[in-house]
Protein backbone atom coordinates (compact mmCIF):
# COMPACT_ATOMS: atom_id res chain seq x y z
CA UNK A 1 0.00 0.00 0.00
CA UNK A 2 1.42 3.38 -1.03
CA UNK A 3 2.21 5.99 1.63
CA UNK A 4 2.25 9.76 1.24
CA UNK A 5 5.07 11.96 2.55
CA UNK A 6 3.82 15.23 4.03
CA UNK A 7 5.36 18.68 3.67
CA UNK A 8 6.71 19.27 7.21
CA UNK A 9 5.43 22.13 9.35
CA UNK A 10 8.68 23.96 10.13
CA UNK A 11 7.47 26.20 12.93
CA UNK A 12 4.16 27.18 14.46
CA UNK A 13 3.51 30.10 12.09
CA UNK A 14 4.62 28.43 8.83
CA UNK A 15 1.71 27.77 6.47
CA UNK A 16 3.49 26.83 3.23
CA UNK A 17 6.98 25.98 1.98
CA UNK A 18 8.71 26.06 -1.40
CA UNK A 19 10.48 22.98 -2.75
CA UNK A 20 14.01 23.98 -3.74
CA UNK A 21 15.58 20.69 -4.90
CA UNK A 22 14.55 17.07 -5.27
CA UNK A 23 17.27 14.64 -4.18
CA UNK A 24 15.31 11.60 -5.40
CA UNK A 25 13.49 10.90 -8.65
CA UNK A 26 10.54 8.70 -9.53
CA UNK A 27 11.61 5.06 -9.54
CA UNK A 28 14.37 5.47 -6.94
CA UNK A 29 14.47 3.16 -3.94
CA UNK A 30 13.98 5.07 -0.70
CA UNK A 31 14.70 4.18 2.91
CA UNK A 32 13.29 5.78 6.05
CA UNK A 33 15.43 8.76 7.02
CA UNK A 34 16.87 9.39 3.56
CA UNK A 35 16.62 12.97 2.29
CA UNK A 36 13.89 13.28 -0.34
CA UNK A 37 14.05 17.02 -1.07
CA UNK A 38 15.08 20.37 0.37
CA UNK A 39 12.58 23.12 1.00
CA UNK A 40 12.54 26.66 2.31
CA UNK A 41 10.23 28.85 4.31
CA UNK A 42 10.43 32.62 4.21
CA UNK A 43 13.09 32.32 6.91
CA UNK A 44 15.27 29.24 6.45
CA UNK A 45 16.07 26.14 4.37
CA UNK A 46 15.46 22.56 5.55
CA UNK A 47 15.68 18.98 4.32
CA UNK A 48 12.73 16.57 4.30
CA UNK A 49 13.54 12.99 5.23
CA UNK A 50 11.46 10.06 4.08
CA UNK A 51 8.96 8.64 6.56
CA UNK A 52 8.37 5.51 4.47
CA UNK A 53 10.37 2.81 2.72
CA UNK A 54 9.91 1.56 -0.81
CA UNK A 55 10.00 3.01 -4.32
CA UNK A 56 9.29 6.67 -5.08
CA UNK A 57 6.11 6.15 -7.10
CA UNK A 58 5.06 9.73 -7.80
CA UNK A 59 6.06 13.34 -7.19
CA UNK A 60 3.10 15.69 -6.79
CA UNK A 61 5.00 19.01 -6.69
CA UNK A 62 8.07 20.14 -8.60
CA UNK A 63 11.01 22.37 -7.67
CA UNK A 64 9.84 25.94 -7.17
CA UNK A 65 6.28 24.95 -6.21
CA UNK A 66 4.69 26.47 -3.11
CA UNK A 67 3.23 23.62 -1.04
CA UNK A 68 0.93 23.99 1.98
CA UNK A 69 2.25 22.28 5.10
CA UNK A 70 0.94 18.82 6.02
CA UNK A 71 0.02 18.09 2.37
CA UNK A 72 1.31 15.03 0.50
CA UNK A 73 4.35 15.92 -1.60
CA UNK A 74 5.05 12.47 -3.01
CA UNK A 75 4.04 8.82 -2.75
CA UNK A 76 6.24 5.88 -1.73
CA UNK A 77 5.30 2.23 -1.98
CA UNK A 78 5.46 -0.82 -4.25
CA UNK A 79 5.14 -0.53 -8.05
CA UNK A 80 1.50 -0.98 -8.99
CA UNK A 81 0.12 0.53 -5.79
CA UNK A 82 -2.84 2.88 -6.27
CA UNK A 83 -1.80 6.48 -5.47
CA UNK A 84 -5.05 8.18 -6.46
CA UNK A 85 -6.18 8.85 -2.91
CA UNK A 86 -2.80 10.37 -2.00
CA UNK A 87 -2.74 13.01 -4.73
CA UNK A 88 -3.57 16.49 -3.34
CA UNK A 89 -6.23 18.59 -5.03
CA UNK A 90 -4.73 20.78 -7.73
CA UNK A 91 -1.36 18.98 -7.80
CA UNK A 92 0.24 17.63 -10.95
CA UNK A 93 1.86 14.21 -10.96
CA UNK A 94 5.32 13.15 -12.10
CA UNK A 95 5.14 9.38 -12.06
CA UNK A 96 6.55 6.31 -13.76
CA UNK A 97 3.23 5.76 -15.56
CA UNK A 98 1.32 8.06 -17.95
CA UNK A 99 -1.22 10.28 -16.22
CA UNK A 100 -4.19 12.37 -17.23
CA UNK A 101 -3.23 15.03 -19.77
CA UNK A 102 -3.70 18.77 -19.39
CA UNK A 103 -6.25 20.46 -21.60
CA UNK A 104 -5.76 23.77 -23.43
CA UNK A 105 -8.51 25.82 -24.98
CA UNK A 106 -8.78 25.83 -28.79
CA UNK A 107 -11.54 26.96 -31.16
CA UNK A 108 -12.13 23.76 -33.06
CA UNK A 109 -9.84 20.89 -32.07
CA UNK A 110 -10.90 17.92 -29.94
CA UNK A 111 -9.18 17.02 -26.70
CA UNK A 112 -7.55 13.67 -26.12
CA UNK A 113 -7.15 12.38 -22.58
CA UNK A 114 -4.93 9.48 -21.67
CA UNK A 115 -6.79 7.17 -19.30
CA UNK A 116 -4.07 5.42 -17.30
CA UNK A 117 -6.52 3.02 -15.68
CA UNK A 118 -8.04 1.81 -18.91
CA UNK A 119 -4.79 2.03 -20.89
CA UNK A 120 -6.51 3.66 -23.88
CA UNK A 121 -7.00 7.07 -25.45
CA UNK A 122 -10.40 8.69 -24.99
CA UNK A 123 -11.80 11.60 -27.01
CA UNK A 124 -13.66 14.01 -24.72
CA UNK A 125 -15.79 17.03 -25.47
CA UNK A 126 -14.95 19.31 -28.43
CA UNK A 127 -13.54 22.82 -28.05
CA UNK A 128 -10.17 21.85 -26.56
CA UNK A 129 -6.87 20.32 -27.66
CA UNK A 130 -4.63 17.98 -25.68
CA UNK A 131 -1.10 18.78 -24.56
CA UNK A 132 1.18 16.74 -22.37
CA UNK A 133 2.35 18.26 -19.09
CA UNK A 134 5.98 18.35 -20.25
CA UNK A 135 4.99 20.10 -23.46
CA UNK A 136 2.85 22.59 -21.58
CA UNK A 137 5.68 23.38 -19.17
CA UNK A 138 8.18 23.92 -22.00
CA UNK A 139 5.72 26.10 -23.91
CA UNK A 140 5.14 28.33 -20.88
CA UNK A 141 8.87 28.74 -20.30
CA UNK A 142 9.50 29.59 -23.97
CA UNK A 143 6.53 31.99 -24.21
CA UNK A 144 4.94 29.89 -26.96
CA UNK A 145 1.24 29.24 -27.50
CA UNK A 146 0.90 25.46 -28.01
CA UNK A 147 -2.26 25.99 -30.08
CA UNK A 148 -0.03 26.62 -33.11
CA UNK A 149 2.14 23.52 -32.70
CA UNK A 150 2.04 20.72 -35.27
CA UNK A 151 1.10 17.81 -33.05
CA UNK A 152 2.80 14.47 -33.49
CA UNK A 153 1.28 12.64 -30.54
CA UNK A 154 -1.61 10.17 -30.73
CA UNK A 155 -4.95 11.68 -31.79
CA UNK A 156 -3.35 15.05 -32.42
CA UNK A 157 -1.90 15.42 -28.94
CA UNK A 158 0.87 18.04 -28.63
CA UNK A 159 3.95 16.57 -27.00
CA UNK A 160 7.29 18.01 -25.91
CA UNK A 161 9.12 17.48 -29.20
CA UNK A 162 6.44 19.50 -31.02
CA UNK A 163 7.14 22.53 -28.83
CA UNK A 164 10.90 22.00 -29.19
CA UNK A 165 10.51 22.01 -32.98
CA UNK A 166 8.70 25.37 -32.82
CA UNK A 167 11.50 26.83 -30.74
CA UNK A 168 14.24 25.57 -33.07
CA UNK A 169 12.45 26.79 -36.20
CA UNK A 170 11.73 30.23 -34.72
CA UNK A 171 8.08 29.82 -35.69
CA UNK A 172 6.63 29.88 -32.19
CA UNK A 173 3.66 32.14 -31.59
CA UNK A 174 3.63 33.73 -28.16
CA UNK A 175 0.44 33.86 -26.13
CA UNK A 176 0.27 37.60 -26.72
CA UNK A 177 0.33 36.99 -30.47
CA UNK A 178 -2.42 34.41 -30.22
CA UNK A 179 -4.54 36.72 -28.12
CA UNK A 180 -4.07 39.51 -30.64
CA UNK A 181 -5.02 37.26 -33.52
CA UNK A 182 -8.15 36.14 -31.72
CA UNK A 183 -9.04 39.71 -30.72
CA UNK A 184 -8.53 41.32 -34.13
CA UNK A 185 -9.96 38.39 -36.05
CA UNK A 186 -8.71 36.91 -39.30
CA UNK A 187 -9.29 37.37 -43.00
CA UNK A 188 -11.23 34.16 -43.40
CA UNK A 189 -14.99 33.71 -43.59
CA UNK A 190 -16.66 35.18 -40.51
CA UNK A 191 -13.35 36.50 -39.22
CA UNK A 192 -11.83 33.03 -38.96
CA UNK A 193 -8.07 33.14 -38.43
CA UNK A 194 -6.27 31.65 -41.42
CA UNK A 195 -2.65 30.50 -41.85
CA UNK A 196 -1.79 33.83 -43.53
CA UNK A 197 -3.03 35.73 -40.47
CA UNK A 198 -0.89 33.63 -38.15
CA UNK A 199 2.05 34.15 -40.42
CA UNK A 200 1.89 37.92 -39.96
CA UNK A 201 1.61 37.52 -36.19
CA UNK A 202 4.42 34.99 -36.08
CA UNK A 203 6.66 37.27 -38.13
CA UNK A 204 6.12 40.12 -35.66
CA UNK A 205 6.68 37.89 -32.66
CA UNK A 206 9.80 36.34 -34.16
CA UNK A 207 11.30 39.81 -34.61
CA UNK A 208 10.43 40.74 -31.04
CA UNK A 209 11.96 37.53 -29.75
CA UNK A 210 15.11 38.22 -31.75
CA UNK A 211 15.45 41.67 -30.18
CA UNK A 212 14.78 40.29 -26.71
CA UNK A 213 17.37 37.57 -27.26
CA UNK A 214 20.12 40.00 -28.20
CA UNK A 215 19.25 42.29 -25.30
CA UNK A 216 19.16 39.39 -22.87
CA UNK A 217 22.91 38.80 -23.33
CA UNK A 218 23.57 42.03 -21.44
CA UNK A 219 21.96 41.04 -18.13
CA UNK A 220 20.85 38.15 -15.95
CA UNK A 221 17.39 37.91 -14.37
CA UNK A 222 17.34 36.25 -10.95
CA UNK A 223 13.97 35.53 -9.42
CA UNK A 224 13.65 36.36 -5.73
CA UNK A 225 13.86 33.38 -3.42
CA UNK A 226 11.06 32.90 -0.90
CA UNK A 227 13.28 34.40 1.80
CA UNK A 228 14.23 37.41 -0.35
CA UNK A 229 10.57 37.95 -1.25
CA UNK A 230 9.65 37.93 2.44
CA UNK A 231 12.38 40.50 3.18
CA UNK A 232 11.18 42.71 0.33
CA UNK A 233 7.60 42.59 1.56
CA UNK A 234 8.64 43.26 5.17
CA UNK A 235 10.75 46.28 4.21
CA UNK A 236 8.00 47.76 2.06
CA UNK A 237 5.38 47.17 4.75
CA UNK A 238 7.62 48.75 7.37
CA UNK A 239 8.11 51.97 5.44
CA UNK A 240 4.50 52.20 4.28
CA UNK A 241 2.80 51.58 7.62
CA UNK A 242 4.93 53.55 10.10
CA UNK A 243 6.32 57.06 10.57
CA UNK A 244 10.05 56.43 10.78
CA UNK A 245 12.65 58.93 11.90
CA UNK A 246 16.35 58.34 12.63
CA UNK A 247 18.65 60.13 15.08
CA UNK A 248 22.42 59.70 14.87
CA UNK A 249 24.59 59.67 18.01
CA UNK A 250 28.12 58.70 19.02
CA UNK A 251 29.94 57.90 22.25
CA UNK A 252 33.48 57.58 23.56
CA UNK A 253 34.34 53.91 23.13
CA UNK A 254 37.53 54.06 25.20
CA UNK A 255 36.03 52.14 28.13
CA UNK A 256 34.40 49.33 26.13
CA UNK A 257 37.54 48.88 24.00
CA UNK A 258 39.69 48.56 27.12
CA UNK A 259 37.16 46.20 28.71
CA UNK A 260 37.12 43.95 25.64
CA UNK A 261 40.92 43.97 25.42
CA UNK A 262 41.08 42.78 29.04
CA UNK A 263 38.64 39.96 28.25
CA UNK A 264 40.59 38.98 25.17
CA UNK A 265 43.92 38.93 27.02
CA UNK A 266 42.58 36.88 29.93
CA UNK A 267 39.62 35.06 28.43
CA UNK A 268 41.38 31.77 27.71
CA UNK A 269 42.92 31.66 31.20
CA UNK A 270 39.54 32.36 32.79
CA UNK A 271 37.62 30.05 30.47
CA UNK A 272 35.51 32.87 29.02
CA UNK A 273 33.83 32.78 25.60
CA UNK A 274 34.72 35.31 22.91
CA UNK A 275 32.84 38.49 23.85
CA UNK A 276 32.64 41.05 21.05
CA UNK A 277 31.83 44.75 21.05
CA UNK A 278 28.43 43.82 19.63
CA UNK A 279 27.76 41.56 22.64
CA UNK A 280 28.62 44.47 24.92
CA UNK A 281 26.16 46.71 23.06
CA UNK A 282 23.44 44.04 23.24
CA UNK A 283 23.91 43.74 27.00
CA UNK A 284 23.76 47.52 27.48
CA UNK A 285 20.64 47.83 25.31
CA UNK A 286 18.84 45.07 27.22
CA UNK A 287 19.37 46.97 30.49
CA UNK A 288 18.69 50.45 29.16
CA UNK A 289 15.37 49.55 27.51
CA UNK A 290 13.89 48.62 30.90
CA UNK A 291 13.69 52.34 31.67
CA UNK A 292 12.16 53.25 28.29
CA UNK A 293 9.06 51.08 27.80
CA UNK A 294 7.82 53.03 24.75
CA UNK A 295 10.82 51.73 22.81
CA UNK A 296 10.41 48.18 24.11
CA UNK A 297 6.97 47.90 22.58
CA UNK A 298 4.75 47.02 19.62
CA UNK A 299 2.30 49.29 17.82
CA UNK A 300 -0.95 47.38 17.27
CA UNK A 301 -3.35 47.94 14.38
CA UNK A 302 -5.92 49.76 16.53
CA UNK A 303 -3.37 52.45 17.53
CA UNK A 304 -2.59 50.69 20.79
CA UNK A 305 0.93 50.63 22.22
CA UNK A 306 1.77 47.29 23.81
CA UNK A 307 4.67 47.70 26.26
CA UNK A 308 6.61 44.61 27.29
CA UNK A 309 7.92 43.89 30.79
CA UNK A 310 10.91 41.92 29.43
CA UNK A 311 13.30 42.67 26.59
CA UNK A 312 13.20 40.20 23.71
CA UNK A 313 16.14 41.42 21.68
CA UNK A 314 16.24 40.89 17.91
CA UNK A 315 19.69 40.72 16.32
CA UNK A 316 19.97 41.33 12.58
CA UNK A 317 22.12 38.64 10.94
CA UNK A 318 23.57 38.73 7.43
CA UNK A 319 23.20 35.29 5.83
CA UNK A 320 23.82 33.86 2.34
CA UNK A 321 20.02 33.77 1.89
CA UNK A 322 19.37 37.31 3.10
CA UNK A 323 18.74 39.22 6.31
CA UNK A 324 17.37 37.28 9.27
CA UNK A 325 16.49 38.57 12.76
CA UNK A 326 16.58 35.85 15.44
CA UNK A 327 15.54 36.77 18.98
CA UNK A 328 17.32 36.56 22.32
CA UNK A 329 14.30 36.10 24.57
CA UNK A 330 14.41 37.64 28.07
CA UNK A 331 17.74 39.31 27.28
CA UNK A 332 17.33 41.60 30.31
CA UNK A 333 17.55 38.56 32.59
CA UNK A 334 20.73 37.14 31.02
CA UNK A 335 24.37 37.85 31.82
CA UNK A 336 26.89 39.24 29.36
CA UNK A 337 28.36 35.76 28.90
CA UNK A 338 24.93 34.20 28.29
CA UNK A 339 24.04 36.86 25.72
CA UNK A 340 27.40 36.41 23.95
CA UNK A 341 26.97 32.63 23.72
CA UNK A 342 23.33 32.77 22.59
CA UNK A 343 23.94 35.50 20.02
CA UNK A 344 26.67 33.45 18.33
CA UNK A 345 24.58 30.29 18.41
CA UNK A 346 21.61 32.05 16.79
CA UNK A 347 23.87 33.61 14.16
CA UNK A 348 25.37 30.21 13.33
CA UNK A 349 21.94 28.63 12.92
CA UNK A 350 20.68 31.52 10.78
CA UNK A 351 23.71 31.45 8.49
CA UNK A 352 23.44 27.68 8.08
CA UNK A 353 19.73 27.99 7.25
CA UNK A 354 18.72 25.54 9.97
CA UNK A 355 17.19 27.96 12.48
CA UNK A 356 13.71 27.25 13.80
CA UNK A 357 11.29 29.88 12.40
CA UNK A 358 9.84 30.31 15.90
CA UNK A 359 13.15 31.94 16.89
CA UNK A 360 12.73 34.52 14.14
CA UNK A 361 9.80 36.33 15.70
CA UNK A 362 8.68 37.83 19.00
CA UNK A 363 11.33 40.53 19.25
CA UNK A 364 10.48 43.79 21.04
CA UNK A 365 13.53 45.79 19.86
CA UNK A 366 16.23 45.09 17.27
CA UNK A 367 19.96 45.75 17.01
CA UNK A 368 21.63 45.85 13.58
CA UNK A 369 25.43 46.11 13.37
CA UNK A 370 27.11 47.36 10.19
CA UNK A 371 30.12 48.79 11.98
CA UNK A 372 32.26 45.77 11.11
CA UNK A 373 31.73 46.66 7.44
CA UNK A 374 32.98 50.21 7.89
CA UNK A 375 29.61 52.00 7.91
CA UNK A 376 29.84 55.31 9.78
CA UNK A 377 26.10 55.95 9.96
CA UNK A 378 22.95 54.54 8.37
CA UNK A 379 19.18 54.47 8.62
CA UNK A 380 18.07 51.10 10.00
CA UNK A 381 14.52 50.13 8.98
CA UNK A 382 12.05 49.21 11.72
CA UNK A 383 11.05 45.59 12.16
CA UNK A 384 7.23 45.97 12.53
CA UNK A 385 5.44 46.11 14.85
CA UNK A 386 8.45 47.19 16.94
CA UNK A 387 8.83 50.89 17.77
CA UNK A 388 12.62 51.07 17.70
CA UNK A 389 15.81 49.69 16.17
CA UNK A 390 19.46 50.51 16.93
CA UNK A 391 22.07 50.64 14.21
CA UNK A 392 25.63 50.08 15.46
CA UNK A 393 28.27 51.87 13.36
CA UNK A 394 32.04 51.71 13.14
CA UNK A 395 34.62 53.52 15.25
CA UNK A 396 36.25 56.68 13.95
CA UNK A 397 38.82 58.95 15.59
CA UNK A 398 37.50 62.33 16.70
CA UNK A 399 38.71 65.20 18.85
CA UNK A 400 37.26 66.51 22.08
CA UNK A 401 38.38 69.20 24.49
CA UNK A 402 39.89 67.93 27.75
CA UNK A 403 41.42 70.45 30.14
CA UNK A 404 41.67 73.08 27.48
CA UNK A 405 43.33 70.73 24.99
CA UNK A 406 41.88 68.83 22.07
CA UNK A 407 42.62 65.13 22.33
CA UNK A 408 41.70 62.27 20.00
CA UNK A 409 39.30 59.56 21.12
CA UNK A 410 37.58 56.55 19.49
CA UNK A 411 33.97 57.48 18.69
CA UNK A 412 31.46 54.72 17.94
CA UNK A 413 28.33 55.73 16.04
CA UNK A 414 24.79 54.77 17.02
CA UNK A 415 21.83 55.30 14.65
CA UNK A 416 18.39 54.90 16.24
CA UNK A 417 15.23 54.70 14.15
CA UNK A 418 11.90 55.00 15.97
CA UNK A 419 8.23 55.02 15.05
CA UNK A 420 7.14 58.63 15.49
CA UNK A 421 3.52 57.53 15.85
CA UNK A 422 4.36 56.11 19.27
CA UNK A 423 7.64 57.78 20.26
CA UNK A 424 8.66 61.43 20.04
CA UNK A 425 12.15 62.78 19.52
CA UNK A 426 12.78 63.74 23.15
CA UNK A 427 12.07 60.23 24.58
CA UNK A 428 14.36 58.72 21.93
CA UNK A 429 17.10 61.21 22.86
CA UNK A 430 16.75 60.33 26.56
CA UNK A 431 17.08 56.64 25.70
CA UNK A 432 20.20 57.42 23.67
CA UNK A 433 21.68 59.47 26.51
CA UNK A 434 21.23 56.66 29.04
CA UNK A 435 22.54 54.04 26.61
CA UNK A 436 25.64 56.15 25.91
CA UNK A 437 26.22 56.68 29.63
CA UNK A 438 25.95 52.93 30.24
CA UNK A 439 28.43 52.17 27.48
CA UNK A 440 30.92 54.83 28.58
CA UNK A 441 30.69 53.42 32.14
CA UNK A 442 30.28 49.78 31.23
CA UNK A 443 32.07 48.34 34.26
CA UNK A 444 29.61 50.11 36.55
CA UNK A 445 26.67 48.81 34.48
CA UNK A 446 27.89 45.23 35.01
CA UNK A 447 27.64 45.47 38.80
CA UNK A 448 24.19 47.05 38.90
Amino acid sequence: MATGVLMPKAGITVEECMITKWEKKVGDAVKVGEVLFSYETDKAVFECESTAEGELLAIFFEEGDEVPVLVNVCAIGTPGDDITALKPDGASVSASTEVTETAVESPDAPIIVKDSAAGSDVAPSPGKTAISPRAKNLAEKAGINPLFAESSGPYGRVIERDIQSMIESGMGATKAAADEAETNGGTGLGGKVRVEDLGRTLETDTTAQSVDSSAGDEYTDIKFSKIRSAIAEAMSTSLLTSAQLTHHHSFDATTVLAFRKGLKDNGERLGLPNITLNDIVLFAVSRTLMNHPDLNAHVLEDNTLRQYKDVHLGIAIDTPRGLMVPTIFFANRKSLIEIAIEAKDLAKQAQAGTINPDLLQGGTFTVSNLGTLGVEMFTPVLNPPQTGILGVCNIVTRLKEIGGEYKPYPAMGLSITYDHRAVDGAPEARFAQELINNLENFSILLVK
